[in-house]
């Protein structure tokens, strides 16, 4: 495992993390086995937030004995500052603590929203009055728009950044990162896989391993995953598997979506999971999750081209803030049906 100093925190932060979020969806003893199988080899990162169902509850009655061992890193998705606030002291309640190391603004990715938040009355002056109080370390901020990332994070009012940088979303390594690295901030990476879709798996995890950041979340319900995780950090990776990754990386990011859900498809097809998918299916396959997803969408994105509201112009591509060609490629999907 590579540990690194983890921004202007002082901690020594493990490469890996363990990304909580699907935990509430095993047994609970399969959780607490992957947990502590986790803290046993050197994962020292845990990644949670109020939105995830029990998963905070999960980890207070898995692991709070290990208190001691871990940076406890969870979210509100509040706006305002009496939601946040109710949101904070349930999360401390939930995982049995005193205070969490950090505390992330949660899925912002609209300037309104953004407003909303840090305005006087919103979640962000929650978020410094418990970290007055001492219940909270430090504060970031998470989202899936790394143009306006990279805009707030330069108002200086955060000490980390969580964003997306997989094979498929390359993105952050534009302005984002950079950004964050000249302003010392602690830099988390997420969703290695795309949220399950993405293989081969050693090869995803290892991208964002070889990229400017300290921690890479990875979602893991078992010990075998946690093994699979590990095993993909275990050696160094070297200039030349770095060069490939990051051509791979190019080519499989060409779809261009940043997972903003901008777009709402009036026959709610999952747009941004096809839009990332695209690529990927096309030269490696799928994991079990990505086609199972592509299953239960089947319908949907079959009546793609029948609806008629769409067929003169697309109604999810007027919304896209990169306008992207939606349509063409949920169509195109269609065919693999």
């Amino acid at each position: 495992m590579r540990y690194s100093t983890f921004g202007k925190s002082g901690y020594k932060v493990s490469s890996l993390g363990f990304g909580a979020m699907n935990l509430p969806s095993v047994p609970l003893e399969q959780a607490r086995e992957a947990l502590n199988y986790a803290l046993d080899h050197g994962i020292n990162y845990i990644d949670t937030a109020a939105a995830y169902r029990n998963s905070e509850e999960i980890i207070g009655e898995c692991i709070s004995h290990r208190r001691q061992e871990y940076f406890l890193a969870t979210k509100t998705g509040a706006r305002d500052y009496a939601t946040a606030k109710a949101e904070i002291e349930r999360s401390l309640v939930r995982m049995k603590t005193d205070h969490v190391d950090l505390l992330q603004i949660h899925y912002v990715n609209n300037v309104t929203e953004y407003k909303k938040a840090m305005e006087v009355g919103g979640a962000y002056e929650a978020a410094l009055e418990a970290q007055r109080e001492g219940k909270v370390r430090f504060i970031g901020i998470s989202g899936h728009r790394p143009d306006l990332l990279v805009k707030w994070i330069a108002k200086e009012q955060f000490s980390q950044i969580l964003f997306h940088l997989n094979l498929a979303q390359p993105f952050a390594l534009d302005e984002l990162i950079p950004k964050a690295s000249e302003m010392g901030l602690m830099k988390v990476a997420m969703k290695p896989l795309s949220g399950g879709f993405i293989q081969p798996v050693d090869r995803a995890i290892r991208y964002p391993y070889s990229q400017d950041v300290h921690v890479t979340i990875s979602g893991m319900v078992s010990v075998k995953e946690v093994q699979e995780n590990l095993a993909a950090q275990e050696k160094e990776v070297g200039t030349e598997e770095r060069l490939e990754l990051e051509q791979l990386a190019r080519e499989l990011g060409e779809h261009d979506c940043r997972r903003c859900n901008y777009c709402s498809c009036p026959v709610e097809i999952a747009i941004p999971d096809v839009m990332i998918a695209s690529k990927f299916r096309e030269k490696f396959g799928l994991l079990p999750k990505g086609d199972g997803f592509f299953q239960r969408q089947k319908e949907k994105i079959l009546s793609c081209a029948d609806h008629d509201p769409c067929k003169v112009v697309p109604l999810c591509e007027a919304k896209c803030p990169y306008q992207l060609p939606m349509q063409s490629v949920v169509q195109k999907a269609a065919s693999f049906y």
